[in-house]
């Protein structure tokens, strides 16, 4: 692995992936992302392996699908068995830092049980060194403006809560934090404080925002920067009554999802919100992803005036998606797209990279590939049990000839399913999980013990109709099961399948010969 090379992982919150100017999107107004895409590579269909923050982070961070990670909730524990990018990392002689958070629960089968990490949401995955830490409960964040001379209210989120008085909800208003206050000028400080400290030495961090995370409401003047007028309506059918007839799940969260979790004023159900409403709640969404574009230009500014912007890796990417209000959903939940399509944009600073610059790729990417992506560009091994491929052909203007031609992803919802897995599908709750398979015109969920769901992406591509049980549809139908029980048997935990004993002793046989293990 090479010492003269730097790594720059920015890993944003809740950015839906169709949020991005250079994709087409009508209004949104981020300058220097777009610079980015223009100086790297945009990848148009990448998705990620799970949902929420936990599940979709252990796959960005281990390369490992959930159906192998296994932290199939927020708070459910990451076996130990499994390395990760920063324990890589470490084997190169880095010192991976992190700003920001991995929603990580520590093995409680090597882990005292009165640990005080599991008393709270999540700690950070081991192996990362915090430059920056948003968990536990956000503290270093709210004793950081308590530093700054700010009144920190005694409910510390409060000051995310409108700065004018109006009816609850959605709005147009400002936060009560300023600005040069809010979180994400914090997460940047952090980022740049370590960075100053690290000028003459290789580095990797992981510059993680908690934005457009909700609740959602921007400081000014990013609360003003879209007009409700401007953004996109909503993609939704027309009522939550009808939308509910699709499926037993997506029922349960039109009757259950309350605004409240996306608020901290919010009152009633996130599907009964109007048009209008919606449109509100969007442009303090917008208004926070381009504030986090500002913040970008400071970090990446940075690295051009100190020299270092030609021998670092950019890699910007998300945990999962935003529903938004489409599909009268608020939140990362489902089968939906919008849940689960983020972005993916990777500025290569190879020389041999400049043809490839402005490039958009539309083959499909997953989130695993992001870890092997890293480990191979600094010429480091990339674990055997990974299941992501690298990148770096396309970085290079290539496209391998055997990438593959589907997205898998999964959901577990066996926690945020609460009281209804019981008493309203008589669900167990290792019963509670989804996988999808999809490509640009097919789309199959499969459930555990629910009915399935298929969809015609070319002629429905809002999903809106179920073709799961129409006759037309049959042959597809079993096509694309069969395609997902062979992902499922190909991506089984290989982890000590690539070895084998023998009469010489211990062999591996990862790379297609056979191999005397010396050690």
């Amino acid at each position: 692995m090479s010492q003269k090379q730097n790594v720059l992982l920015i890993v944003v919150d809740q950015w839906r992936g169709d949020t991005l100017g250079v994709l087409g999107h009508p209004c949104i107004r981020t300058p220097h992302l777009d610079a980015l895409c223009a100086d790297g590579v945009t990848f148009r269909r990448h998705f990620t392996q799970a949902a929420p923050c936990g599940p979709g982070r252990a796959s960005l961070l281990t390369g490992l699908y959930m159906m192998n990670h296994r932290v199939v909730q927020n708070s459910v524990p990451m076996d130990a068995r499994h390395t990760n990018l920063a324990l890589e990392m470490r084997k190169g002689g880095y010192e991976p830092a992190l700003v920001g958070y991995t929603t990580t629960t520590p093995d409680p089968r090597v882990t005292p049980p009165r640990d005080p990490r599991f008393r709270i949401l999540g700690s950070l995955m081991r192996g990362w060194h915090p430059v920056g830490s948003w968990e536990p409960e956000k503290a270093a964040y709210f004793n950081w403006l308590r530093t700054k001379g700010f009144h920190v209210p005694e409910r510390p989120e409060d000051i995310w809560l409108p700065l004018e008085s109006r009816s609850p909800g959605a709005t147009t208003s400002a936060s009560r934090i300023p600005k040069e206050l809010s979180d994400t000028a914090w997460a940047t400080e952090c980022a740049l404080s370590y960075l100053e400290g690290m000028a003459h030495r290789p580095w990797f961090l992981h510059l993680g925002y908690y934005r457009p995370h909700p609740p959602f409401i921007a400081p000014a003047p990013y609360n003003a920067f879209y007009d409700p007028a401007e953004v996109p309506a909503p993609v939704r059918a027309a009522s939550p009554e009808i939308e509910a007839q699709q499926h037993p799940l997506l029922a349960h969260y039109l009757q259950s999802l309350k605004q409240s979790q996306f608020f901290r004023d919010g009152q009633g159900l996130g599907s009964t919100m109007s048009e209008a409403e919606v449109r509100r709640m969007r442009t303090a969404y917008y208004g926070m992803i381009s504030e986090v574009d500002d913040h970008l230009g400071r970090v990446i500014g940075h690295l051009k005036e100190t020299g270092q912007y030609d021998n670092t890796l950019i890699v910007f990417t998300c945990d999962h998606g935003e529903q938004l209000g489409d599909h009268h959903l608020l939140g990362k939940a489902g089968y939906f797209d919008e849940s689960f399509h983020i972005p993916l944009v990777i500025r290569n600073p190879s020389p041999e990279a400049a043809g490839s610059r402005g490039r958009i790729v539309d083959q499909c990417t997953e989130t695993i590939d992001v870890m092997p992506t890293i480990l191979t560009w600094l010429g480091a091994e990339v674990p055997r049990a990974c299941d992501g491929r690298s990148l770096l052909p396309f970085l290079y203007g290539e496209a391998p000839a055997d990438w593959r031609t589907e997205v898998h992803y999964e959901f577990d919802f066996r926690t945020s399913f609460g009281s209804a897995r019981e008493n309203i599908l008589n669900l167990q709750v290792d019963q509670c999980g989804l996988a999808v398979i999809q490509n640009t015109r097919y789309k199959y969920v499969h459930f555990d013990a629910l009915p399935p769901l298929f969809f015609d992406l070319e002629a429905d591509p809002g999903e809106f109709h179920n073709r799961a049980c129409d006759p037309a549809y049959a042959p597809r139908v079993l096509e694309y099961a069969q395609k997902m029980l062979s992902w499922r048997l190909h991506y089984a935990d290989r982890t000590l399948t690539g070895y084998s004993a023998s009469p010489e002793g211990l062999l591996d046989r990862r790379f297609g010969k056979v191999a005397l293990v010396t050690g």
